[in-house]
């Protein structure tokens, strides 16, 4: 009797989590969904931008992967003071200013004249948007406990499928079907339209956003109760190892080996995200609005197996096979791409670069549930931004090797075997990384 009673209360416990849960979900995602498919798009506009501008400006492969990479110099260069600010001001002011900024130097890039400007206004870009991802994770994890966490970033990056999937089309109709338009390129309106959006919604944001859930006056006291001990049951969980400053946790080589595994991670990501366009042209197809429409293809299927896998991932309250089965299915997928190269054909390329974009896109939510087993306080903000941005030198290491060797070899794949390499080792070291139970001993500031 006692046995059916405590199962009876730790259903009805479970029930009202879910609708815990849910209601955050509904009231925090969708509008940091949104700002996340955006910012995504301004990231990435620079691949079919390539399709016109490179010939517009004659600008050789090596230098527009360069272009396309230098974002994340700047990215770098400020994602940790961005996240140790958000953990300072709040949310609000944080993502305000982001959006903004980088809606603005998205949409200057209408101007470049030059390889060097182009670096310059990327460069610039990465500094303004530095932060806003980490931003996210930091930010989800006063809402959210670990063994939801996974599921809730995967909608993040099924937003960054989305964008590759809406943007596509979009950048594809804009770039022929408005060109010549008040003396513009297509590729110069397609950054002016794609760019304003990001300054609406960071001013947006500074409306709709709160720092912190006691804020809030959608929860009941009894919801931010039982949402404080879910989230301080997380800190005991993990018998939490004191650590007297942010410096301190600098030092942790579990935290370097995170950001090597995200630096890798990132290679294989961005080489699909910056080249998709390209290897859809080299595969026989010539219109700039059909390139886009079909990228939406692969982009499509990378949303639906992002989200599946992930909650596949939190139902099982497993990570680390998860993460090394998609690294090295896409490290195959790579491989093939390479390999094969335009004498796929249009169907193939798109069924391969679906299976690539599904996996790679899909390890990286289950891998940023990861360092927040191990961090906490002060040292969540700094370190998630440590590894964030030292993992995101894989997003200019990436693009600028791969056009330097395509300009150099004649051959895209050529590039695409090393971005392959460096996923099969991200796929193993999680293992070195992260080693044992999910249960890790945290870092606290």
């Amino acid at each position: 009797m006692k046995t059916v009673q405590a199962n009876e209360k730790n259903c009805n416990q479970q029930r009202q989590d879910d609708r815990l849960y849910r209601k955050i979900a509904l009231r925090v995602v969708p509008f940091l969904f949104l700002c996340y498919v955006v910012s995504f798009v301004d990231r990435i506009n620079i691949g079919f931008a390539h399709l016109q501008m490179t010939l517009d400006l004659g600008i050789s492969e090596a230098a527009y992967g360069l272009g396309a990479g230098v974002f994340f110099l700047g990215y770098v260069l400020f994602e940790v003071p961005s996240n140790l600010l958000l953990a300072k001001i709040g949310a609000t002011r944080t993502f305000c200013r982001i959006m903004v900024g980088w809606g603005i130097v998205s949409a200057c890039t209408m101007f470049v004249q030059t390889a060097w400007q182009l670096s310059v206004l990327r460069f610039l870009l990465g500094a303004f948007e530095a932060g806003f991802f980490p931003g996210i994770v930091l930010y989800l994890t006063y809402w959210f406990p670990p063994r939801r966490r996974a599921t809730v970033v995967s909608w993040f990056f099924a937003g960054a499928a989305l964008a590759g999937m809406l943007g596509g089309p979009v950048s594809g109709w804009i770039m022929r079907d408005m060109a010549g338009l008040a003396g513009l390129n297509g590729w110069q309106w397609m950054f002016l339209i794609e760019g304003v959006p990001a300054v609406l919604l960071g001013l947006a944001a500074f409306v709709l956003l709160v720092d912190r859930p006691e804020a809030v006056g959608w929860l009941t006291d009894g919801e931010k109760a039982s949402l404080r001990h879910a989230l301080s049951v997380e800190e005991q969980e993990k018998h939490a190892v004191s650590v007297a400053s942010v410096h301190d946790a600098f030092r942790s080589v579990r935290l370097y080996w995170c950001a090597f595994i995200y630096f890798a991670l990132a290679c294989g990501s961005y080489a699909i995200s910056f080249w998709l366009p390209v290897m859809i042209r080299n595969s026989g197809v010539k219109d700039v609005l059909l390139i886009g429409l079909y990228s939406a293809i692969p982009y499509g299927f990378g949303a639906l197996g992002i989200v599946l896998i992930s909650m596949h991932s939190d139902r099982r309250s497993e990570r680390r096979v998860h993460f090394t089965l998609c690294s090295l299915v896409g490290a195959v997928a790579l491989v093939v791409l390479a390999n094969a190269g335009a004498g796929l054909g249009v169907a193939a390329t798109l069924i391969v670069l679906s299976v690539a974009i599904v996996f790679i896109y899909a390890a990286i939510p289950i891998f940023w549930s990861m360092p927040p087993m191990f961090l906490s306080g002060n040292a969540a903000a700094a370190g998630i931004a440590l590894v964030s941005s030292l993992g995101s030198l894989g997003g200019f290491v990436s693009p600028y090797l791969i056009g330097l060797i395509a300009t150099r070899t004649g051959r895209l794949g050529d590039g695409l075997y090393v971005m392959a390499t460096l996923m099969i080792i991200s796929g193993i070291s999680v293992f070195v990384a992260l080693p044992g139970t999910p249960r890790l001993q945290k870092i606290t500031a």
